[in-house]
């Protein structure tokens, strides 16, 4: 049937049978059938619905996910090779959505899809980027950015007749919602991903690279995510986009509520927000607002919000956590005003307290105060970071309100992340214990029964140099890069920010250059793998970027060590080429400082495809040790609360550890004339300074055990049986960070759809 399809639409559309047809006009007569089927299924439904509001939504290319989801997959894979196709070329024709940037967005793309999977009424919310964050090109050794862009004509965004007016000061703007359709997991109805754009949107106002001008508001407010805030436009642009986002998105909920009949006075029966992190926290204030154009008083506009809205916290750091000042509100959203300041008036009248105030004596609004004060919910995304929030950074806000504090691990769509990603793998544990962990991840402890099955063990060591051999061949051919499929693979992608320190594994990588250079050569090479974007702005991240590029050149062209080591930086990582790396990592880097890392999902996806993880006690790395155990998992560096004491006593003094000379070596090698002949003396000398002086994220306190630790799992590798074992045990452990998992615990504490 699907075979008689596909050849029905590739004949009307361009008159070709599927063995004749390309790639391309494979792939939209595939994307017409699919949006067909969806379009037959129909949407969820439910008295009350779920908005989840966010900034990012990193959804990745979505065609073998949706075929995945609608149970088509195994089935046209077959009727394409027998037509002399593979869907894996077909797949690469589809350009990524730009729409997000790290993890935040992606977890947002696994939580969209468990809401569906799970049947609950639930969309996300969000903003339709034209040109994303930038694809990040690497030239002279440094990360250069262009725009991304990937809205073609036919795609899976569906333009719907519904338009918002959004006012703002000096003008208002037109929106228009495009919707893409989410499907759920063999689920018969499927919900959708609201995206806004404005109408004026003109992408010719960028000329090169990603410059363009930050104040000609109507032309640039959907052309990026996160755009430049290094400068007061930066941050105007940034007011611009979360106030149409959510002024969108409130509208869309009275909107749908009074369409269904809803009585707005209990629209908490009919609605649920939630916020995700602090960008779309001014849908508080703009709902409010909306609900008194409706004639409800203030007051009791403040109490029917106060029992929609739910906030997620992603971070402790502070910079990230949203602090607007006064003056930057007035100038784009003077109305709104009003009522933030009634919304700190009433926090002040009751808590003296000033770390609780909405409006602090600078002037600034507090984005998570407002979320915390006039939201039901607030939780947190691992066991530590929650406990974190609570006796730390929150903790003002616990001690008030105790019984609005929970907490919500994070989780990951074992769809994308295991079915799609690493089809060898999820084929192999369909054979060994069925198919039930596809929808309850908790069957996969079921592997644990094969812990000394030599078969089963040799199997997993075959699928994975099987991974390693599909990788080499990517990097080849998309990077020109050469790497050993016998080497042991160590990966670190993620989102490059100090506290996540690649900086650490930058000195790792030159201890075991002179290590080599001094005649001790590691049994099994190492390949040293890196993927990360650097916010344009972001001075000291693009230093380690081009340190990284740097080590990269030296070591792949020095004979004496290029056998024993590589080092390569993923050009413009994104979800595609984590779905590549992931399958082949043996080494997971989970090496943030203690306390810094919320969450993670990064090491859920790496478990789950058969890593093992190199570590701090840090975000979901805890309950990750928690679950293995001791002997399956490496954990080095400092706890939690001795770093958090650092910070308090400010005692930390990085200069006093760069002294011993074992450090200063490494530290020091970043200038080295090697470094410097071939690098940016300024970008090279910035960092090593950076290091000595300042090191905000204490890696010379953890860098010496990261290396005896990272030392002992490259030995351990050399016994590939228990490491296999170890292996087997981390996949069968890995059912409990199903985001299914996640959503259901949402659902049942807090959205109680």
């Amino acid at each position: 049937m699907l075979e008689k399809n596909l050849s029905e639409i590739l004949k009307k559309r361009f008159n070709k049978v599927i063995s004749k047809a390309s790639n391309e006009e494979i792939y939209l007569a595939l994307l017409e059938l699919t949006k067909g089927t969806i379009k037959k299924k129909g949407a969820n439904k439910g008295k009350r619905k779920l908005y989840y509001i966010s900034a990012e939504f990193l959804i990745g290319k979505l065609m073998s996910n949706n075929l995945i989801n609608l149970g088509l997959y195994e089935e046209i894979k077959e009727v394409l090779a027998k037509n002399g196709k593979e869907l894996a070329e077909i797949e690469e024709v589809e350009l990524e959505p730009s729409l997000g940037n790290g993890g935040l967005g992606r977890l947002a793309a696994c939580f969209i899809d468990s809401i569906a999977t799970l049947g609950l009424n639930g969309d996300g919310v969000g903003l339709n980027y034209h040109f994303g964050l930038f694809q990040q090109v690497f030239e002279d050794r440094k990360q250069n950015t262009v725009k991304n862009p990937w809205i073609t004509s036919q795609s899976w965004l569906n333009k719907s007749n519904i338009k918002f007016e959004v006012p703002f000061a000096g003008f208002t703007a037109t929106s228009t919602l495009y919707d893409i359709d989410v499907t759920g997991y063999d689920q018969e109805a499927s919900n959708k991903l609201r995206l806004f754009d404005i109408d004026t949107i003109d992408e010719t106002l960028v000329k090169e690279g990603i410059n363009f001008n930050k104040e000609d508001i109507k032309k640039n407010l959907t052309l990026f995510l996160y755009p430049d805030d290094s400068d007061e436009a930066g941050h105007l642009l940034r007011i611009y986009q979360q106030y149409f986002m959510v002024s969108n998105a409130a509208q869309l909920i009275l909107l749908e509520a009074e369409e269904n009949g809803h009585d707005l006075h209990k629209l908490h029966e009919y609605a649920v927000v939630q916020i995700n992190d602090t960008h779309p926290s001014m849908v508080i204030p703009e709902l409010i607002r909306l609900l008194g154009e409706k004639g409800i008083p203030m007051s009791e506009a403040i109490e029917i919000v106060s029992k929609t809205c739910a906030y997620t916290n992603h971070t402790i750091l502070a910079e990230a956590l949203e602090k607007w000042p006064i003056a930057y509100l007035q100038k784009v959203v003077p109305h709104l005003l009003p009522i933030i300041r009634e919304l700190d008036n009433q926090v002040k009248l009751k808590f003296k307290d000033e770390k609780v105030a909405i409006i602090d004596k600078d002037k600034r609004v507090h984005m998570a105060h407002m979320d915390i004060h006039y939201g039901y919910s607030v939780n947190g995304v691992a066991a530590l970071h929650t406990e974190i929030l609570k006796e730390e950074e929150l903790k003002s806000f616990y001690d008030i309100y105790p019984e609005k504090f929970n907490n919500k691990t994070n989780g990951i769509t074992f769809r994308r992340w295991l079915i799609h990603c690493n089809n060898k793998l999820a084929s192999y544990i369909d054979e060994l214990i069925g198919e039930g962990y596809k929808k309850d991840a908790t069957k996969l402890e079921e592997l644990a029964k094969f812990i000394d099955d030599k078969e089963v063990l040799n199997k997993l060591g075959e699928i994975k140099k099987a991974n390693k051999l599909e990788l080499k061949e990517y990097l080849k051919e998309t990077q020109g890069v050469e790497i050993d499929e016998n080497s042991i693979f160590d990966i670190q992608i993620k989102r490059l920010h100090e506290y996540k320190r690649q900086q650490m594994n930058v000195l790792y990588i030159i201890h075991k250059y002179l290590d080599i250079k001094n005649g001790n050569k590691p049994t099994t090479p190492i390949t040293m793998i890196f993927g990360a974007k650097a916010a344009p702005a972001y001075i000291i991240a693009q230093d380690i970027i081009h340190t990284i590029l740097c080590l990269q050149e030296i070591i792949n062209n020095d004979p004496e060590v290029n056998k024993y080591l590589k080092v390569v930086m993923v050009e413009n990582y994104n979800v595609t080429k984590a779905s590549k790396l992931i399958p082949a990592c043996d080494v997971s880097e989970q090496i943030s400082l203690a306390s810094k890392e919320a969450s993670g999902t990064g090491n859920m996806k790496f478990m789950l495809n058969g890593a093992l993880t190199l570590g701090t006690e840090d975000g979901a790395n805890v309950e990750i040790h928690e679950l293995v155990g001791d002997e399956n998992i490496y954990i080095f560096g400092e706890s939690s609360e001795t770093v958090i004491e650092h910070y308090k006593k400010e005692d930390y003094v990085s200069k006093k550890f760069y002294e011993k000379p074992a450090i200063k070596e490494l530290v020091n090698f970043i200038i080295s004339d090697e470094m410097v002949a071939i690098g940016d003396e300024e970008n090279l000398t910035r960092l090593h300074k950076e290091l000595i002086n300042k090191d905000w994220f204490m890696t010379l306190l953890d860098v010496e055990d990261y290396i005896e630790t990272k030392d002992i799992v490259f030995k351990d590798y050399e016994d590939r049986e228990t490491w296999n074992k170890k292996v087997l045990i981390n996949i069968s452990k890995a059912g409990f960070f199903s985001s299914d998992r996640t959503i259901a615990q949402y659902n049942e504490d807090i959205w109680k759809l």
